[in-house]
């Protein structure tokens, strides 16, 4: 942690994230409005004392529903980064330390999934299910798994024939203790990495999903979204587009910057080296 607050890179978007969640997780609390409440007497207005990121073309108040908007993105970030991280890590360890057939099935799946771009085949699915936060999180998990997958496979790979494995196998504990108690704790660096560059990545994906109309519905406040619905006015009221357009930045760069620092203190050649 030490070496991780001492990187000023990894150090800022750390304090990044901490601010972001922080307005996630209190935005019943600071928002200044009602993030859907319409008055169409004050819309388009600039950004004030009153609204500091001014109101949107039904006049709904900018600033409360960036911060709403944090909320949305990163609980669907979270959600969906678990549900991946979890069926990617076991699929992975168990075609690793199985072998066989179902490695191989399992890597020419992952191999054909891998041609083609992600957005592609997240926006297929989405086009099949139909628009929404649910299909959003389907959509991005069904595709998302695919890179968990390869690196705990490859990680169970090169540890599955370890002294302490095969220890562990004459001892005659389950494969199930093996995989928890031995392969897992040697998959986590590298996941944890992968975690935290993929956060940027899903984020980013979200807001796509949302600017194409295919995410999160109005009225429900998502940065997407947001941006979409400012493309119109974004000569005469650019606010409406530069807010929720700046927090995606911030928070793709925030989470890449953690991702980089978290890598060079788990990355075993990195330790040697210094």
């Amino acid at each position: 942690m030490d070496d991780l607050l001492r990187n000023r890179a990894s150090f800022l978007g750390l304090v990044v994230i901490c601010i972001l969640i922080f307005t996630a997780l209190t935005a019943d609390f600071i928002s200044p409005y009602d993030p859907n409440r319409i008055s169409l007497d004050d819309k388009l207005k600039p950004p004030s004392s009153e609204h500091p990121f001014g109101t949107d073309q039904l006049g709904r108040d900018q600033l409360s529903r960036v911060i709403y908007g944090t909320r949305t993105t990163f609980e669907l970030s979270i959600i969906i980064v678990t549900i991946t991280a979890s069926f990617g890590i076991i699929a992975g360890i168990i075609a690793g330390y199985k072998g066989g057939l179902i490695d191989e099935i399992l890597m020419r799946i992952i191999d054909i999934l891998l041609a083609f771009p992600s957005i592609i085949l997240a926006l297929v699915i989405i086009g099949a299910l139909g628009p929404g936060v649910l299909n959003t999180v389907i959509a991005i998990s069904l595709v998302g798994w695919l890179y968990y997958a390869r690196v705990a496979r490859a990680t169970t790979l090169s540890i599955k024939e370890k002294e302490y494995i095969e220890g562990a196998r004459a001892l005659g504990f389950s494969e199930t203790y093996i995989y928890t108690h031995y392969v897992l704790p040697n998959c986590l660096p590298p996941i944890i990495v992968l975690v935290t560059l993929n956060m940027g990545a899903v984020i980013l994906t979200i807001a796509s999903l949302g600017f194409l109309g295919l995410g999160a519905q109005p009225p429900t406040p998502e940065w997407g979204t947001m941006l979409n619905e400012g493309r119109e006015f974004l000569r005469d009221c650019p606010w409406l587009s530069i807010v929720p357009g700046s927090l995606i930045m911030l928070s793709v760069l925030a989470f890449n910057f953690i991702g980089d620092g978290l890598r060079d203190i788990l990355d075993p050649r990195q330790q040697v080296i210094k």
